[in-house]
């Protein structure tokens, strides 16, 4: 396995002023670099991935749907240019150097229509995924789609809504994503549901239950790790917050410092998660 930091601890908005961060981690032992992003038109991916190469890391991606666009939205002109969107996040992606594209893309974070999700909906999201899958493969890069907590969205909750979302597309460059802090909300057994999702498994993000660092709560991380040994997981894990200081703090409803900085959820989380993901404590 290997580890990356997410940009968003930092910043939802990642460009050159961020790029004196990247050393440090290297330094700290991290693999690579997670960069979440809106708006891909306004990401110069080329030179994202020069400044994280040359610090030894590999670039990884996270898109995030801004509001206005949805692949689920009962208006084809949205659905027509949230895919144009994707288009452009994948092109993006792969400038970055990344090989694997994630996130909640179905809807923008904090959706919340106040009912479950139609079947409609869920057809429209599947005929948009669907209709990647040659770009998807053309650039070299896999989409994983994360479900989220109830409270953050409606339309995908669970690992198991995943793995049917997933099994609907029906594209081996299409997967699933799962954040433990939104699997230590929604799932009754966390190390079970991520054994459940084995091959639609496409990518970790790890943080605490309180999206504090690793290891200071009760997320089952030493299950999660022995699930992922059973499961021969050989991807990434990415530590991803979102702080009080973040640009993202409120759409996350976090209201208090959940660390003393970034950096330290990042370099205290990735100390305590290396060992136990390489050698599994018994259970």
């Amino acid at each position: 396995m290997k580890f990356a930091a997410s940009a968003l601890l930092w910043t939802p908005f990642f460009g050159e002023r961020h790029f004196p961060l990247l050393p440090a981690l290297r330094e700290q032992g991290f693999d690579g670099f997670e960069v979440a992003f809106f708006e891909p038109l306004k990401v110069d991916g080329a030179a994202i991935h020069r400044a994280i190469e040359s610090c030894g890391l590999q670039s990884l991606a996270c898109n995030l749907l801004p509001r206005g666009l949805s692949p689920t939205s009962d208006d084809a002109a949205v659905r027509r240019r949230t895919r144009q969107h994707f288009l452009d996040s994948i092109r993006v992606a792969a400038e970055m150097g990344a090989r694997c594209l994630g996130g909640p893309v179905y809807a923008p974070v904090g959706y919340l229509p106040g009912r479950r999700r139609t079947g409609d909906e869920w057809s429209w999201a599947v005929e948009c995924f669907q209709s990647l899958g040659d770009v998807l493969e053309a650039h070299g890069v896999t989409l994983a789609i994360e479900p989220l907590n109830r409270f953050e969205t409606y339309f995908l909750n669970t690992a198991a809504d995943a793995i049917e979302l997933a099994r609907a597309i029906g594209h081996p460059r299409i997967g699933v994503l799962l954040d433990t802090f939104h699997t230590n909300i929604e799932e009754k057994d966390v190390a079970a549901a991520f054994r459940a999702t084995g091959p639609y498994l496409k990518h970790i993000q790890a943080c605490e239950n309180d999206r504090g660092i690793p290891g200071t709560g009760h997320v089952d991380f030493a299950g999660i790790a022995r699930a992922l040994a059973a499961m021969d997981y050989q991807g990434w894990i990415t530590i991803e917050s979102l702080g009080a200081w973040s640009e993202l703090a409120s759409a996350a409803a976090i209201w208090r410092d959940l660390a003393p900085s970034p950096e330290a959820i990042a370099f205290e989380g990735l100390r305590y998660l290396r060992p136990v993901m390489e050698c599994p404590p018994l259970g």
